[in-house]
Order: C-alpha cells, then structure tokens, then sequence
C-alpha cells in the first residue's frame, strides 16, 4: 500500500522543475500575503521567459518578486486582487492587471469558472501522520482555487503553522512540492502616533465587553487594540489575525467565552506577523483558519452578536461614501474586507461598524473629508453602509441620518481649520 509518505517522496521536486506544472495560458493562484511561497515564486521568476501568458493573482504580494517586471509581462503577468509595496507602483503605471472584488467573494468567482484557477502556489505546514498540509497563512481564496486547480503545487516549510480550522490539503491533491527552511517573512505593526492614539481612544470607548472584534490592517486599527487590553470576553471573528490580536489574548482580554457563534474560537482567514504569531497558532484549538467566503460572508459574520467591525479610510465625503483604496483615479490597495465587514457589523445584533481616519492629510494642509471625493476616487464603502466615522476630533454616526444630519456630523469632526469652508462647499451643494 502506497502511504502519504511515498507520496511525498513521490511528489518532491526541485523548484525549477515544480514550477514546469505551469502551462502557457495559465492563472496561478497565490494566497494572501506571507501565504506566498518565496522559492516557487523565484523559480517562476528565473524562468518566465520560458512561459507565454501566464497571471499571478494574489492579494497584497509582499515581496517584489523578478517577475514582477513590465519587460517580461507577455510572458508572466501580476493581477492584483489588492495593491500592496510590491504591484502598487505597476498598477499605477498600467503594467499589472487589477481584478476588483469582495474579499468575500473571490472563492465564488473560481468556482463560478469567472476567474481561472489553473495552478496554485502555496506555502504550507509540514505534513501530518494522516497526509496533510495546513495552508494557515492564507485559507483565504487559495482553498476553493485548491478544488478547482489542474495541479497543487506547495512549499513546504517548518516554519509555517498546522493551525486547525478548514485549511487543509491532502498530499493526494499535491502535484509537486518543495522544501524551505527559511524563517516566514515577519510584518510588524504599523507606526502609532499621537492622532492614531486619540483615534483608538474614541472607539475603544465605545466597544463594550463581550464583544466580537474584526479589525483590520493599519495604524488606526491597532491603536484601538492597544486600548483594549483591560477589556473583558473578548471574542475574534476577523480576516487577518496579527500581533495586535495575540497581545489581546495574552492579555487576558479575548477569551471568546461569550461568542454566540462559534464560541470559544478565534476565527481568520489569513495570518501577517511575527514568528511569535506563528508558533501562536500552531495547533492551538482556540483559534480556526477558515476561507473567506466563510469568515467574511457578511451573512455568517453577522450572526455574531456585538459584532465590531474596525477599518480605515483614506477619504470620506459628506454623504459619508468612503475612498480606502485609491488616490483619484490611481489605485493604492483594494477593497478588500471592508465593505463585508461593515456590512457584517450593520447585520448583527448590536453590532458596530467604525471607520476610522486622521481629519487630515499632507501635515493638516489638505482634509480627509471632503464635499466630493476626489474625481476618479474607487468607493470601497457606499453612503448607505456607513455608520460610525472616526476622527481624533471626535466620532459622528451616521446610520439612519439625513444628508443634512450627516453633513453637520461629518464637518463637526474634521480638522477646525477646514470646518467654515467645509460648511460653505455644503451649502452650495445644497446639503445644509
């Protein structure tokens, strides 16, 4: 009897040669962030002259891979699902693809045949006595483009975590694999200052014990978890699991003991942090890696009661339509998450839904909220979603008010020295 030991012995190949499981005409589909693999990608790069046609998608590529290269396009293209320091600057200039989205909702677009899932590339754990890999880092998409894909192919390495939860593969649906001991790239948290401090503040106020926290990626979002230590019951059910988010459990403030659903579990999609993260979650029962059309269906997500959902924006206008992903017509990131989230927290049963942003930009010379969004400005949250908005001026809710009523909420929270021309642009478009 063949045992997943032969197998993998079977399957293992050098980096040059796994990557020959790719096709000319090829997407292949890689996980979020630390999610992806570093020696296929590199292989990939080193011989993409020898390929015709083939995409990349991926969410936020960390690294800036050789392929990653406008001479070599027609050979290996990037499709970004979400811009990050690596594609930002190609997307800017037109030579990497965007595919837009809800994170939500990639899984249903493979599945449907709408985006092509020919190949996958993946890091992944060890595998177990039974046969398995745990794709912990990115559950994400990568699983439904795992059922859909002509060949699986995975970096092996020790450092990646066997973390529960619905991320596993079995070495039957490997096509080839390869080994890495390199450690699992970290990412630190984001720089907190003084505006991002009165920021946390205002919604750590507001969040109660008990509660369910989704918080997303940034300086913001990470000065409210550093004001939630002394908090109590704190339940997870998030995308991204980081730092921000183990320093609650180990300070004793999540313990998910009140969660309605699924209690007792920290629920994410994909991991970004430290190697102490990592070792986190680890086969630890308390916390589950899921796909995202699971942990952010606006409808699972949303049966969480006192469901906080916490993200930024980089622009909002009167009516309270967010612009978190482009400056103008330039694309700067993605829509990621946010919209299911808001959409998520306005579902469940005394549920929050924050956005959070500083009054202003450019050191105080240009406000973030704005009587228009500026022309060609990607809405990532729509008027009729918002609810909470906040700045280090104060919090304005949203939900259920007037044009009016939100206009004079909005204009009461940005910078002082924007409030008399914000109030005169409002009168002229008749919305005071």
């Amino acid at each position: 009897m063949t045992t997943p030991q032969d197998l993998y012995r079977q399957k293992l190949a050098s980096p040059a040669d796994a990557v020959r499981q790719v096709r000319n005409g090829d997407m292949i589909i890689v996980p979020t962030g630390v999610g992806e693999p570093p020696t296929l990608l590199t292989a990939l790069s080193e011989h993409r002259r020898d390929f015709h046609d083939v995409k990349v998608a991926q969410i936020l590529a960390m690294r800036k891979y050789a392929y990653i290269d406008p001479e070599t396009v027609e050979h290996v293209r990037h499709v970004a699902l979400f811009f990050g320091g690596a594609s930002r600057a190609g997307g800017q200039e037109g030579w990497i693809d965007f595919l837009p989205n809800y994170f939500s909702e990639i899984p249903a677009q493979i599945e449907r045949g709408q985006m092509p899932a020919d190949v996958v590339f993946s890091m992944a754990s060890p595998m177990d006595a039974h046969g398995y890999f745990a794709l912990s880092l990115g559950a994400d998409y990568t699983m439904a483009a795992v059922a859909r894909a002509r060949a699986v192919v995975l970096e092996v390495n020790p450092n990646v975590p066997f973390a529960c939860g619905a991320c596993h593969v079995h070495i039957s649906q490997v096509a080839a694999l390869v080994e890495n001991e390199a450690p699992v790239m970290e990412v630190g948290l984001p720089k907190i200052g003084v505006v991002q401090e009165a920021i946390g503040k205002y919604v750590a106020d507001l969040i109660d014990d008990g509660s369910t926290l989704q918080i997303g990626y940034g300086g913001i979002p990470d000065a409210v978890v550093m004001q939630l230590t002394h908090k109590h019951d704190l339940g997870i059910h998030t995308e991204m699991i980081g730092d921000g988010i183990l320093t609650l459990v180990e300070s004793g403030a999540v313990t998910n003991r009140r969660k309605n659903y699924l209690p007792g579990k920290s629920i994410a999609t994909f991991a970004l942090g430290s190697s102490k993260l990592y070792r986190f979650m680890d086969r630890n029962p308390a916390l589950e890696m899921h796909p995202v059309n699971f942990t952010n269906d606006p409808a699972l997500a949303g049966l969480n009661d006192n469901l906080i959902a916490i993200n930024a924006t980089m622009q909002i206008d009167l009516l309270g339509q967010c612009g978190s992903e482009s400056l103008g017509h330039a694309p700067y990131s993605g829509t990621g998450g946010q919209s299911d989230f808001v959409r998520a927290a306005n579902r469940s049963r005394g549920g929050k839904a924050f956005i959070v942003l500083p009054s202003t930009a450019k050191g105080d010379t240009i406000s973030r909220i704005v009587p228009s969004l500026s022309p060609g400005t990607h809405v990532s949250t729509s008027k009729n979603d918002i609810n909470y908005v906040v700045t280090e001026y104060g919090v304005a809710q949203l939900r259920g008010k007037s044009a009016k009523q939100r206009a004079r909420e909005l204009i009461g929270i940005a910078h002082p020295a924007f409030r008399a021309e914000l109030t005169e642009q409002a009168r002229r478009l008749k919305l005071l």
